[in-house]
């Protein structure tokens, strides 16, 4: 529907011009099906330049829509080793948004796209945070309440690699104060959608994120448009590219196996070249 994904607007912001450089390699124990999301989504607020993606050790490559109609992925078979290599230069116009001066939309107003990411999910159960939420958020509203949850989460979650894996909750996170990047971005997004704000969480490349890897956001929905919003703070939101969005880490992970493999290597690159 028209308007489900519209971003903050990018006229009059200045262009940021980034290079992305993504691998990988990957082993795999039988023959499987791939599904890659690793292609930059062209939006209003990010123009794709130029991308290639080159894949080695997979038969041909069959594209599809990605989820919530941001970017797409792409299907694939294999057997054995693999390697992934997409290259791409965009174009991102995006001034960070005040979100204290952002209303929350009247849910009967809502597009009927939007409407899904008030509900839980899989990694994001919405339906566990209602207390927590109005006991630390109930005196706000809106995109003041965002960043106050935001700022909590920062606060009271630290980030620590390897203290959490595939099957880690929202809730796991809440309970045990440490994750990464897709861990701060799930309870961002179950925080928002039990105070009625929708939420969804965002596959992106960043620049200036250290270390350098795949990265996982959320974005809200207030007055009309979808807003970035990274929880863990390693990421400024105008240096942010989206390359897919939905419901939990379910809809935006860069590489679904449906089979058994071996990660061997995985490098990310994002840099500025626009001077």
């Amino acid at each position: 529907m028209a308007g489900a994904n519209l971003t903050q607007s990018s006229k009059g912001n200045p262009s940021v011009r980034l290079s992305i450089d993504a691998w990988l390699d990957y082993t795999l124990a039988f023959p499987a099906d791939l599904l890659f999301a690793l292609e930059v989504a062209q939006m209003d607020d990010q123009v794709l330049v130029t991308d290639r993606l080159v894949a080695t050790g997979v038969d041909l490559l069959h594209p599809i829509a990605g989820a919530d109609s941001v970017g797409q992925r792409t299907w694939a078979s294999a057997a054995g080793r693999i390697s992934v290599h997409y290259t791409a230069t965009v174009d991102v116009s995006r001034s960070p948004a005040v979100l204290a001066n952002l209303g929350a939309d009247r849910l009967h107003d809502l597009p009927p796209q939007v409407v899904q990411y008030l509900l839980p999910s899989r990694y994001c159960e919405a339906d566990r945070f209602g207390t927590a939420v109005r006991r630390e958020f109930g005196e706000l509203a809106g995109g003041a309440m965002i960043e106050a949850m935001a700022d909590w989460i920062r606060g009271h979650v630290e980030y620590v690699p390897g203290t959490s894996d595939t099957n880690t909750t929202a809730a796991d996170t809440y309970v045990s104060r440490s994750g990464v990047c897709r861990d701060f971005a799930h309870l961002m997004t179950a925080m928002a959608r039990a105070a009625g704000v929708p939420a969804r969480v965002v596959g992106a490349y960043a620049w200036a994120l250290e270390p350098q890897d795949f990265h996982a956001v959320t974005e809200v929905w207030l007055d009309g448009a979808w807003h970035l919003v990274d929880a863990t703070g390693l990421a400024q939101t105008d240096g942010i590219v989206r390359v897919a969005a939905g419901r939990d880490a379910t809809d935006i992970s860069f590489l679904t196996i449906f089979g058994q493999a071996q990660l061997n290597e995985q490098r990310v690159t994002v840099d500025r070249i626009d001077g």
